[in-house]
């Protein structure tokens, strides 16, 4: 798996830190608020797992699984394939997403969620890719800022490969192309 791998752009070291303190930030802005972290599947979970870890607040979680991407480009279709497990009215939202890319599936599923009626929807994301920004959507809590490159790693992947690798590393083209 290294072999396939570009160059390393955020270490696991850097990860933990990083994600200690949007631990420690949310910690802070939702004491005593009892939120809910909906992670989105399947990228999500190493970052959600961690940053959870590092929140010390009364909280619960659930998840969802989407899709809109078919190998490396977005279909611009989502498709809600698990929705979640119990009624989020009146409750904080903290959506947990791995990447924020187009913004396309963001964009959907707070759409999506806001007619459930939350008290309120609050973007957490692992990385931010401005650059290929198409819905105007921005995170709340953003863990790096990352070029317009394909990256994989802690939890990210293509095909289905490459999630367990502790760090974010961009992917060799030829892999993809």
């Amino acid at each position: 798996m290294e072999k396939d791998i570009q160059e390393i752009l955020i270490s696991e070291e850097e990860i933990q830190k990083r994600v200690s303190e949007v631990g420690a930030q949310i910690t802070r802005d939702f004491k005593d608020k009892d939120p809910v972290f909906i992670g989105v599947l399947k990228g999500c979970f190493i970052f959600m797992a961690d940053l959870m870890r590092y929140v010390d607040v009364k909280c619960s979680m659930d998840f969802m699984a989407v899709s809109s991407y078919k190998g490396t480009t977005s279909t611009g279709a989502v498709s809600i394939d698990k929705d979640l497990s119990a009624p989020i009215e009146g409750r904080h939202v903290i959506l947990v997403e791995d990447i924020l890319d187009s913004g396309v599936t963001l964009n959907y599923l707070k759409n999506y969620l806001m007619v459930r009626k939350p008290a309120s929807i609050t973007i957490a994301t692992l990385m931010d890719k401005p650059s290929r920004r198409k819905a105007d959507i921005y995170a709340d809590y953003s863990c790096f800022e990352v070029p317009d490159a394909f990256v994989v790693g802690y939890g990210l992947d293509y095909n289905q490969r490459y999630r367990n690798l502790p760090y974010i590393g961009v992917l060799k083209s030829e892999i993809y192309t």
